[in-house]
């Protein structure tokens, strides 16, 4: 059988690794990867709607939901039922704003370390790589509906 070079079997597997080196130096915070971010994306938007986060972070709702319940049962963050009941409103609490102040340097040292193995320029390419790969992705998806 010839081999198969699968451009998402590829960004998973370096996803995973990158993770798990973010989750490890996030580790001393109490903090994953994935944690980490959506305060910062919470945060920076003051509030936002799930819907808008989920958007912001290209998540389904559903895997959303499933990751803000720890953030939120920590008193991380807070969901509040928005204007349209059935909308739900998240925000950064007090507490939440305090462990991303401890994470932040953590996060910043293995960042530089990152930009030092791949180089400034590239990781700043690899970032706009991912932004466009998150459009073509849900292109993708929307041609398939």
């Amino acid at each position: 059988m010839e081999t198969l070079l699968c451009n998402c079997a590829s960004l998973r597997g370096a996803t995973r690794a990158l993770s798990s080196a973010y989750d490890e130096a996030l580790r001393p915070s109490g903090l994953r990867v994935s944690q980490f971010s959506i305060l910062v994306k919470v945060a920076s938007s003051g509030e936002i709607s799930m819907g808008e986060l989920a958007e912001l972070i290209a998540m389904d709702r559903t895997t959303l939901a499933r990751n803000l319940k720890p953030l939120e049962r920590e008193n991380y963050l807070r969901i509040a039922v928005g204007d349209d009941r059935r909308e739900r409103i998240v925000s950064v609490t007090a507490s939440g704003r305090k462990v991303m102040e401890k994470a932040l340097p953590l996060w910043r040292a293995v960042q530089t370390r990152f930009e030092q193995k791949v180089g400034k320029r590239e990781a700043r390419q690899i970032l706009a790589l991912t932004k466009s790969l998150v459009a073509i992705g849900r292109e993708l998806s929307a041609e398939q509906e």
